[in-house]
C-alpha cells in the first residue's frame, strides 16, 4: 500500500514538474530568421533583431500566441549568398520552422528562395528591398513583403517629389550601388525621368567596397546637377552626399530614408539633405512610437529606439500571420494566413499593410518626405502622407 502511495505521489510530481517546464519546440510557433547582424548592411538590418527580441518576448509573457509560445531562431549570415542559403537548409531539414524570415542584402534572396520553394517553406521579406515576385497581380506563393521599400513604386515617388518641390528644371544625378536590385532601379528612374520632363545628366553606378566617393561626386558636380536621387543601401547613399557637399556642390538631395536616416538628418543638419519613405520618423511622436521607445530602454536594446521601426513593423506583421494560423502550425496553414492580411501600423505608416492571394506586398503603400530645418533646428517633413495604390 505505502509502495503504490509512494509511486502515485512521484508520478504526480513528475506530472507537475514536466508541466512546469519551457514549452517544447513541437508547442512552439517556429520562425528561422536568417540576417546581416554583421557585415555590410548591417547597421539596417542589424536593428530588427532587437526589435524581435523586445516584442516576441512579450508576446510570450502573455502566453504567447494562441496559446503557444513564439521561437525565433536568429542566424547571422553576414550579407553572404552562401550562409544564407546554409541556414535556410538548416531552417527547413532540422529546426523545422513554419516561416523563414530574410532580412539581409538582395544578393542573399536566390538561395534563400531556392530551398524555401523546395521544401514549401513561405518566406517573408524584412529589413531587405520587396523583391518584384510579391507584387500583384499573381505574386509567387511562396513570398510575401512587410519592408517599408519596394522597387519602381519609390522611384515613382520620388521623382514627382523632386520635381514639385524643385519648382523649375531639373538637371538629374542618379546614384546606384552596382548590385541587381539598386542598378535596376535607378535604370527604372532614368527611363521615368524622360517620361516627367526631368532631364537625368549622370548615372553612377559605385562599386560595394567603396572608400573614396569623391570621383563620382565629381562627375556629378560637373555634370551641372541641381538635384540628385539615390536608392541604395545608406552608406554609399550617405557618403556620396558628403562627397559633394565637400566639392562644394549646392544642389539637393534625395535619398530613399533606411533605418539610420533619422539620426543621420540630426548629424549632417543640412538643409538640402531630403529623405522619403513609408515609415514615420520619430520626431512625429506618435503612442506607438513612444511605446518603441519605453520598450527600448527597458530591454536596453544595443540599437537605439529611432532604429528599430522597421523590426517593429515586421513583428507586428508577424503577430497577425501567426494569430491567423491555428494550431497545429505548418508552413502550409502559415502560407494560408499570409494571404489574408490587414494589419493597422497605430501611426508608423500612413495606413495599413493588407496581403491578399494577389498582392503580398500591399494594396496601398504612402509615402512621407523629411528634412533638417536649420531654422526650426529639427525634423520637418516636407511632404505628407501620399497615398499610391499598388496595383
Amino acid at each position: 500500500m505505502f509502495r503504490r502511495t509512494l509511486v502515485s505521489a512521484l508520478a504526480v510530481i513528475m506530472i507537475v514538474a514536466f508541466a512546469s517546464l519551457p514549452a517544447t519546440a513541437k508547442e512552439a510557433y517556429r520562425v528561422g530568421v536568417t540576417m546581416a547582424i554583421t557585415g555590410p548592411g548591417s547597421g539596417t538590418y542589424g536593428p530588427i533583431k532587437d526589435a524581435f527580441d523586445v516584442y516576441f518576448k512579450a508576446v510570450n509573457s502573455r502566453g504567447g500566441i494562441n496559446g503557444h509560445p513564439v521561437e525565433i531562431i536568429f542566424e547571422d549570415n553576414a550579407a553572404q549568398p552562401s550562409k544564407a542559403a546554409a541556414h535556410a537548409k538548416k531552417f527547413v531539414t532540422q529546426d523545422k520552422v513554419d516561416l523563414i524570415i530574410l532580412a539581409s542584402l538582395s544578393s542573399t534572396y536566390a538561395p534563400v528562395i531556392k530551398i524555401a520553394k523546395q521544401y514549401k517553406v513561405p518566406v517573408m521579406f524584412s529589413g531587405g528591398v520587396c523583391p518584384t515576385d510579391v507584387y500583384p497581380p499573381k505574386p509567387d506563393p511562396n513570398l510575401f513583403c512587410s519592408t517599408a521599400y519596394g522597387a519602381q513604386y519609390d522611384s515613382r515617388f520620388a521623382l514627382s517629389f523632386i520635381k514639385e518641390e524643385a519648382k523649375g528644371p531639373v538637371r538629374l544625378g542618379l546614384v546606384a550601388m552596382n548590385i541587381p536590385v539598386s542598378r535596376g532601379e535607378i535604370d527604372y528612374a532614368e527611363k521615368l525621368s524622360k517620361t516627367m520632363g526631368i532631364e537625368a545628366v549622370d548615372k553612377e553606378v559605385i562599386p560595394p567596397p567603396t572608400a573614396d566617393y569623391t570621383p563620382y561626386a565629381t562627375k556629378i558636380k560637373n555634370a551641372g546637377a541641381n538635384w540628385a536621387y539615390s536608392w541604395a543601401p545608406w552608406a554609399l547613399q550617405v557618403r556620396t552626399f558628403e562627397a559633394l557637399r565637400k566639392l562644394g556642390w549646392q544642389g539637393k538631395y534625395l535619398c530613399y530614408g533606411h533605418v539610420p536616416a533619422e539620426s543621420e538628418l540630426a548629424r549632417l543638419k543640412d538643409d538640402g539633405f531630403y529623405v522619403f519613405g513609408t515609415n514615420a520618423l520619430f520626431s512625429d511622436d506618435s503612442e506607438m512610437h513612444r511605446k518603441i521607445m519605453e520598450a527600448s530602454s527597458r530591454e536596453k536594446t544595443i540599437y537605439p529606439y529611432h532604429k528599430l521601426t522597421e523590426g517593429w513593423i515586421a513583428s507586428m506583421v508577424l503577430e497577425a500571420v501567426l494569430r491567423g494560423t491555428t494550431w497545429p502550425a505548418s508552413p502550409k496553414k502559415v502560407q494560408g494566413a499570409m494571404n489574408d492580411i490587414n494589419v493597422d501600423m497605430a501611426g508608423l505608416k500612413g495606413g495599413p499593410i493588407v496581403w491578399t492571394v494577389e498582392n503580398h506586398y500591399r494594396t496601398m503603400t504612402y509615402y512621407r518626405a523629411y528634412r533638417w530645418d536649420s531654422a526650426k533646428n529639427g525634423i520637418v517633413t516636407v511632404k505628407d502622407w501620399s497615398g499610391v495604390e499598388v496595383k
